[in-house]
């Protein structure tokens, strides 16, 4: 079934203590010699608006960079779909990339097998006892609640198993605190895939069993497996998928919800349960259906085959409307998304001929022209949510309102090694001040 020993499942864990000492001193080091140094002046813009762009949150494992891209442990996606991979994987595997956001190090073969067997032995200690107890109740939850609210109360059901909240409980010293946090996130980590098959089998396949978790499968492929889909492009795509959505800087609201509830030391259940309800957003991680639902009425309307002056017609005919071009432009990047880019290769090699995919194409040759020329677009480039849905559509996972749940698992492997981290350098609860309307104008009445 999977290799039981206690060494062999704790490596990661010990990576983990050996490294912690080091970053714990690095961080106390750049607040001494930088703790007074200022940043960025705050705009009352962006305090109105959302705080858009400014630099206020600490958030080790990825950052994005306006015209480098998105960046994992300083490292670049193009490069990391390479070294992520396994035994001859065409595609990187969350495996590998759990070791190296855990850790920022390329793992080896021999320590990436050592996160497959620790997630095989998680989902097994997970399900032991409590298996039919879970799954019953996850049966009872009505199939016209939405997907990711199923999610997120199995989440909030798994609590119970906190080891953390436990630990803390019983008095534990905060200096270990990262210890269960680490426990409980690989543990959650470990059983998303059979949650999401569940919910995505008993809501759109009705009558249609969930397979058993097979430990002879790496994680992406059990997730194919349970879904009821075998084939290695689909298995190939959905490694892809969710290594490129894992991890997106500190400030998208999944991520920074999770790292702002975790920050009052609530355990990884509450914290990435919250993280999930904020995902579920439309301006979040709906945005790539609502792409697809773009490109199947602009093919409806204009034909599968048209020109690009049909194309170019209905998108200023759109954009006349006042509606938006779904999948376009970028809160923080001024470049292509490097994750599109990816996408669109990924789609090179599987599914050159598939006539949406061919829109996706077509659309990049000529909508980011379109939007310059209003000269009110920032970014006219095309973001990851322009390709990853079409990709899911092709493989036949047709049912929208799943997206999100599988961009939910991908999300967990990002934002769960970062709370560890958190514990691992004792952050403190995050509490920023708010200013009212009148306090602004007070402010500044006097200096316009």
């Amino acid at each position: 079934m999977f290799k039981k020993s206690g060494i062999l499942n704790c490596q990661l864990k010990n990576k983990m203590r050996e490294l912690i000492p080091k970053y714990q001193q690095d961080l106390k080091d750049v607040k001494t010699k930088y703790g007074d140094k200022v940043i960025g002046e705050v705009k009352v813009s962006q305090v109105l608006g959302g705080m858009r762009g400014i630099q206020g949150l600490f958030y080790e494992t990825s950052k994005l960079d306006a015209n480098k891209g998105i960046l994992l442990r300083n490292q670049n996606l193009f490069d990391l779909t390479k070294s992520l991979r396994y035994k001859g994987s065409e595609e990187p595997i969350v495996e590998s990339l759990l070791w190296f956001l855990f850790t920022g190090e390329i793992p080896t073969e021999k320590q990436t097998e050592f996160v497959i067997n620790d997630l095989h032995k998680r989902n097994y200690e997970m399900h032991v006892g409590d298996v039919d107890k879970f799954e019953k109740f996850l049966q009872t939850l009505p199939c016209d609640m939405h997907p990711m609210t199923q999610l997120s109360l199995s989440v909030l059901y798994l609590q119970k198993f906190s080891k953390f909240a436990k630990a803390y409980r019983s008095g534990v010293n905060k200096s270990q605190y990262w210890e269960t946090y680490y426990e409980d996130c690989m543990n959650l980590i470990a059983v998303l895939p059979r949650i999401a098959a569940i919910i995505y089998n008993k809501c759109f396949h009705e009558g249609r069993k969930t397979e058993k978790y097979d430990y002879s499968r790496h994680y992406a492929e059990n997730l194919a497996h349970m879904m009821g889909y075998n084939s290695d492009e689909i298995i190939n795509y959905l490694s892809h998928y969710l290594v490129l959505h894992s991890d997106h800087e500190g400030g998208n609201v999944s991520a920074h919800t999770s790292f702002l509830v975790s920050s009052a030391l609530s355990d990884p259940f509450y914290s990435y349960s919250a993280g999930l309800n904020g995902l579920a957003g439309p301006l979040h991680g709906l945005a790539n259906q609502e792409v697809l639902r773009w490109l199947l009425d602009c093919q409806k309307a204009i034909g599968a085959d048209a020109s690009d002056e049909a194309l170019i017609k209905y998108t200023k005919d759109m954009l006349a409307q006042g509606k938006v071009i779904p999948g376009y432009g970028h809160a923080v990047l001024r470049e292509v998304d490097p994750r599109y880019v990816i996408q669109v290769q990924f789609g090179d090699r599987y599914m050159p001929n598939d006539k949406l995919f061919k829109l996706v194409k077509q659309c990049y040759k000529v909508i980011p022209n379109i939007l310059k020329e209003t000269g009110k677009v920032q970014n006219p480039w095309p973001n990851v949510d322009c390709s990853s849905g079409v990709i899911l559509y092709h493989y036949g996972i047709k049912e929208f309102d799943f997206y999100t749940v599988i961009f939910g698992v991908s999300r967990a492997l990002g934002v769960l090694p970062t709370l560890t981290w958190a514990r691992a350098y004792g952050l403190p609860i995050e509490r920023p001040g708010s200013v009212t309307l009148d306090w602004i104008k007070n402010k500044f009445a006097d200096k316009i």
